[in-house]
């Protein structure tokens, strides 16, 4: 174990000697440079021998979004979702399908399931319902698909998984409001070590869970870090960090436990979502937890100033809606603190 947050890891090693692993996973973001709205982070495990997965997947999950052929869209959620109705609909669809048979959370029926059915370590810092917008979350679920189709969805997943032998072990998120992500900010003096505060949760959550039988984890890259060994060994101090390769586009690392068969592969890579089924539904998950936050975000603030146009958060909108919307937020009484992200 490194002695301290940023020391130099020992030198580079190979990962021949180690087994396939038995999981796969990956985490992705959504909402990282917004200013309104929440930094989402989803991620999923699946037991199956490679991350490429969408065509032994192909009866019920296409990598091309804009197909319409009743398939589940696997991909990169800017490429998955579009502002209209088709695009949160096939957004919701791959999330919601997921969620249902994973077992991460129990499958929820309204928004406010959603955000309040995670899992403890997954939980954010202040309960849900203290913010006044999560009573004008949608409702029901799904709030853009139908739910006659998303059920045929869900039923062909789960068809596909058992006869392909792929078992869906973890799907959730994390979503981060922008007052949890001011304390963050105000301890942290840094975007960047919030952000990897945020996904620790993940690695211990696989390492405890899953690293028995080996996972192997790939995380969309963010920014411009290229060292994680002593970041990842702070992490999880029962495992020793060993570099395998750290590259402009690509660091790679291997996790083995000090006195037990755990081990982890972790890889921190550009556009990961293209080459990993996990990350790329991690994405969609992201995506729709800020999507469906907004939309209660968004109807709270409305129903305090009629004509008051939504905002998806993105700082030049979020500008625009700021200006805009005065009069709701004088009614509202909510803090900038709760409000705005100060990085």
């Amino acid at each position: 174990m490194s002695g301290g947050l940023f020391d130099e890891p020992s030198g580079p090693v190979s990962t021949d000697a180690h087994p396939r692993a038995a999981v796969v996973a990956g985490i992705d973001e959504a909402g990282l440079g917004p200013l309104l709205g929440p930094l989402c982070l989803g991620f999923a495990a699946l037991r199956a021998d490679s991350h490429a997965l969408w065509k032994p997947l192909a009866e019920s999950c296409s990598e091309q979004p804009r197909e319409r052929d009743g398939r589940l869209a696997v991909a990169d959620s800017k490429q998955v979702y579009t502002r209209d109705a088709r695009g949160a609909a096939r957004l919701e669809s791959t999330a919601l399908a997921f969620l249902s048979l994973a077992g991460t959370m129990p499958a929820p029926r309204s928004a406010q399931q959603l955000f309040a059915g995670l899992p403890p370590d997954l939980a954010p810092e202040d309960p849900p319902e203290r913010e006044p917008w999560h009573a004008h979350h949608p409702a029901r679920l799904p709030w853009a698909s139908a739910a006659s189709s998303l059920a045929e969805q869900r039923l062909a997943l789960a068809r596909d998984l058992e006869q392909r032998g792929i078992e869906l072990l973890e799907a959730g998120f994390r979503a981060l409001t922008p007052a949890e992500l001011n304390r963050s900010f105000a301890r942290t003096h840094s975007k960047s070590r919030t952000q990897w505060q945020a996904l620790q949760p993940f690695f211990q959550r696989l390492w405890q869970r899953h690293a028995a039988q080996g996972v192997d984890l790939i995380v969309d890259r963010q920014g411009g870090r290229m060292r994680y060994a002593a970041l990842l060994d702070a992490s999880i101090p029962l495992a020793r960090t060993r570099v395998v390769e750290e590259h402009s586009e690509r660091s790679e690392y291997l996790l083995t436990e000090h006195h037990g068969p755990r081990w982890m592969r972790v890889v921190f890579q550009e556009r990961a979502e293209a080459v990993s089924f996990p990350v790329a539904l991690a994405s969609c998950l992201a995506k729709y937890a800020r999507e469906t936050w907004m939309e209660g975000f968004n109807a709270y603030f409305s129903g305090l100033q009629e004509g008051l146009e939504p905002t998806a958060g993105y700082v030049t909108d979020a500008r625009r809606w700021l200006s805009a919307a005065g009069p709701a937020l004088e009614r509202s009484g909510v803090g900038r603190a709760s409000l705005i992200r100060e990085r």
